[in-house]
């Protein structure tokens, strides 16, 4: 059962089933979206985490960061195993072998970038095509944060990672991000959507519809990342507003695979550069020889706001 959510003040002192007391680095955004997770519903939860760094600073033995169930897995498998997990569920209640039948139970996994877009990815899209029903949440900091800052296919063109460091002959990342919302869109998934912590009511209402319907849903969820993104540990919803006003992350949601609805629409849209002149990893960018990168960067962005547009419109 999804909580009436009024406002911050309430929602912020509910009950918390994930726990402040963790070794995420300060300013990281995975505990934001995944406390609003958590809090948004009344429901018993079963959650399977791909091994990462929400993974390995919420579970340091003998201390754990979550009051639900809570299953840690290897970085392909979180799909698969809430899916094993919602198949059992199902069996056991047609056996009539469960003690609360009636009680509802969501089934939820959480992996970053790399276990999602990469090495994940075939298994999330068998989870999808199978009809499973579970929510898949990526949090996406666009980088390998947890082993040392390498690229993942989220990464997006022009970073300097440890793997696409920048440098006298290189700018950087060379690929462009791949659209995984899209993707996920065409593999099936009735419901999938992209959020930001900094629009949190847009993200609440998002994961209550994902919980809400029958069927997989997946979300991608932008994680600013203090450490890799080379940014103040006090400005992750300063970064954030900054990616959701510059469109470069623009929030929208995608229903029965083509249904495409916009979600914010910034009052005033700002410049790609302002964006990417907040982070550490783009500083090369604003050097001479690299500036058409950033001129180049915003017409792409430019490009998929109007396609984004233009599907909503359209209903396709």
């Amino acid at each position: 059962m999804n909580k009436e959510i009024r406002n911050l003040k309430q929602f912020s002192t509910s009950n918390d089933r994930f726990e402040g007391a963790h070794l995420l680095c300060p300013g990281c955004a995975h505990s934001i979206i995944v406390r609003e997770l958590l809090n948004c519903t009344d429901d018993n939860l079963v959650i399977a985490n791909a091994t990462g760094c929400l993974e390995v600073c919420t579970a340091v033995y003998p201390h754990t960061s979550w009051d639900a169930s809570w299953i840690h897995i290897g970085f392909e498998n979180a799909a698969t195993s809430a899916s094993g997990a919602e198949a059992m569920y199902k069996a056991l209640k047609r056996k009539g072998k469960l003690k609360d039948p009636d009680k509802p139970v969501k089934f939820v996994a959480f992996g970053g970038d790399g276990a999602t877009y990469d090495i994940g990815f075939q298994f999330l899209s068998g989870a999808v095509e199978r009809g499973h029903d579970f929510t898949y949440v990526c949090l996406d900091n666009e980088v390998y944060a947890n082993t040392g800052g390498q690229r993942s296919s989220s990464t997006p063109i022009g970073a300097s990672t440890t793997t696409t460091p920048a440098g006298r002959i290189s700018y950087g990342e060379k690929k462009m991000k791949k659209d995984i919302v899209s993707i996920m869109a065409a593999n099936g998934a009735p419901y999938v959507a992209q959020v930001s912590p900094n629009k949190w009511k847009d993200m609440v209402k998002k994961y209550q519809k994902a919980l809400s319907i029958e069927g997989p849903a997946f979300i991608n969820a932008m994680s600013a990342c203090t450490t890799e993104w080379k940014f103040p540990s006090n400005e992750t919803i300063q970064v954030s507003d900054l990616a959701t006003d510059s469109l470069v992350f623009p929030l929208y949601e995608i229903e029965e695979g083509h249904k495409l609805t916009i979600t914010y629409r910034p009052r005033k849209i700002i410049p790609v550069r302002d964006y990417l002149g907040a982070q550490g990893r783009f500083k090369h960018l604003f050097k001479k020889e690299n500036e058409y990168l950033i001129e180049a960067m915003q017409k792409s962005v430019d490009a998929k706001w109007e396609l984004l547009q233009r599907r909503e419109e359209a209903g396709v």
